[in-house]
């Protein structure tokens, strides 16, 4: 099988949103293989030969930033965030809809919002050479990364809502494949 006979088939959005959710989960479980050998030469440097891989802690928790931050726009424009529809039956179409609009553009805003806040964050992290503590790894681009990850899932999520808006769709009616943006 063909990549792209593999990509068309293991991702059902369009255009560049596929070959982007694509390159964040490849990255995602880069990080997580990564993640997984140097646990594993930790734990058998620690035991066999009492000597633990120095800075272990810190390439661990930059490794689950790199992991959680690719999956959020992807988790958000296929819309498989928990969704609490618990009013939906009582409320109607119209409220669900209403809610669902008003939900979205606060996500979104408050996500374009805190990317803001922490581009700000980086950019004095840069600016003031901050670094980890064993490695001396320069934090600010880890936390540009995950600026950049906030904005694109505002935007995935903005995307979300004007697809959901326009095509005609609620939360828990149609199956999950029918909810795909396209």
């Amino acid at each position: 099988m063909h990549f792209s006979a593999w990509l068309h088939q293991h991702y059902k959005e369009k255009g560049p949103v596929r070959w982007l959710a694509f390159a964040l989960e490849a990255l995602a479980a880069l990080a997580l293989a990564l993640l997984m050998l140097l646990t594993c030469a930790d734990v058998i440097g620690r035991y066999f030969f009492s000597n633990a891989v120095d800075g272990a802690v810190e390439m661990t928790e930059i490794a689950i930033a790199i992991i959680v931050f690719a999956e959020i726009p992807v988790i958000t424009w296929r819309a498989t965030h928990v969704v609490v529809d618990i009013m939906d039956n009582h409320l109607g179409p119209a409220w669900v809809r209403a809610m669902e609009v008003l939900s979205v553009l606060l996500i979104s805003t408050a996500l374009f919002f805190l990317g803001q806040q922490v581009f700000a964050q980086a950019a004095r992290s840069i600016r003031r050479n901050e670094v980890t503590e064993h490695l001396q790894m320069p934090t600010g681009y880890v936390v540009q990364y995950i600026g950049a990850m906030c904005w694109i899932a505002a935007a995935g999520t903005l995307g979300w809502g004007l697809y959901r808006l326009f095509a005609g769709r609620t939360p828990g009616h149609g199956s999950d494949a029918q909810d795909i943006p396209q």
